[in-house]
């Protein structure tokens, strides 16, 4: 059985590239690996048979790309989910859109069995929660692009750390690019997701900073900006975030400290080093159980089919949903929650609750 796929927004992460992260040249005339028409072409099993946007001129370019049918390129994602039967829709507009286009996908004709959403879930905690409450009431299941979360040395990385190379973590300082939502959700989530963590207490700055409008050529102002702050996670375990610089000076830099032995990741670099404390002295080692360090030109490029391939598995009933909706909300919340620490010069504990749930940041 082949599965049937369509995209919900035909921009750069769906499979035209993204600056920063392709050569200027090539976005909007060439396809990508790292993009989820990639991942789908990349799967056996899964076919991309359908596109949506409101951009006529997307449509077109994106449509030759990848091969599309012109009467399978729609303007607009409602006359998609009119027209077509399809196993996994993939929402890859802006994040203050995705609530209103995983909520129709998820509630349409089209009956989708998966919903592949783009990082990070939403523009508010309230719509977040929304939309993995009627994924849950419609039997679909949410999963977020939080790709670290699909590459092997990461997963390898999460079991190592369960399995105490660190002992009690104490200490995390996590360093990437500005803007919060549009970025630097990756590096939240991989903090949460590597600790299965949550967070209990923020304290948070904002730079007002943001590259993004101009980078992708966005058509209005959006609040996302550069910024970090303290949090404090239920583990007890202390973080500071720093997200204030732009991309061409930025590095993906963790250190985690605990009770026994520290990790160092630069996924920049490609240097991953592990010191185990041994009697009071930290003596390194490779890191245990991980096949090597992290690299963006192997390990995010396949973190796309990755994730096409686990949608795939999720969709035979082989599997249990790797990066939930519910999940990605504790990045989000995080996120939410240095503004509005920041605006109003105080310490916000979590989770939030009502209306602060519904604190707004919008992004590309």
């Amino acid at each position: 059985m082949v599965f049937r796929a369509g995209i919900i927004g035909t921009g750069g992460i769906a499979g035209m590239g993204i600056l920063g992260m392709h050569e200027e040249a090539d976005i909007g005339r060439k396809k990508f690996k790292a993009s989820h028409a990639g991942g789908y072409e990349e799967t056996e099993g899964i076919k991309l048979v359908a596109i949506a946007d409101v951009d006529d001129s997307k449509l077109k370019r994106f449509g030759e790309a990848w091969d599309i049918p012109e009467k399978h390129r729609y303007k607009g994602h409602e006359a998609m989910l009119e027209s077509e039967n399809l196993d996994v829709i993939s929402v890859c507009t802006p994040s203050y859109l995705h609530r209103e286009h995983v909520v129709s996908a998820a509630r349409s004709s089209s009956d989708p069995s998966v919903i592949w959403c783009e990082k990070p879930i939403a523009a508010s905690v309230a719509e977040a929660e929304e939309m993995s409450s009627i994924c849950t009431n419609t039997d679909t299941k949410l999963v977020v692009n939080h790709s670290f979360r699909f590459t092997e040395k990461v997963q390898q990385l999460r079991r190592a750390i369960t399995d105490g190379i660190i002992g009690e973590p104490k200490s995390i300082s996590a360093n990437f690019r500005r803007e919060l939502m549009r970025n630097s959700t990756h590096l939240l989530d991989l903090l949460i997701y590597l600790l299965d963590a949550k967070a209990t207490q923020v304290s948070g700055y904002i730079n007002e900073e943001n590259d993004a409008v101009d980078a992708l050529g966005g058509t209005q102002e959006v609040t996302d900006s550069g910024g970090g702050g303290h949090v404090l996670l239920d583990d007890g375990t202390f973080a500071t975030i720093d997200c204030t610089v732009a991309r061409d000076i930025s590095s993906m830099c963790l250190q985690f400290i605990g009770t026994e032995g520290k990790l160092y990741l630069n996924n920049d670099d490609g240097e991953w080093r592990y010191w185990a404390l041994e009697d009071g002295v930290h003596i390194e080692e490779q890191v245990p159980g991980v096949s090597g360090a992290w690299s963006w030109d192997v390990d995010y490029e396949r973190a796309f089919p990755n994730a096409a391939n686990h949608i795939v598995d999720l969709l035979d009933g082989d599997a249990e949903n790797r990066s939930p909706g519910i999940e990605a909300t504790r990045s989000l919340e995080i996120i939410i929650s240095f503004y509005i620490s920041h605006y109003t010069g105080s310490h916000v504990d979590l989770p939030l609750e009502t209306p602060l749930k519904n604190v707004c940041i919008t992004s590309w």
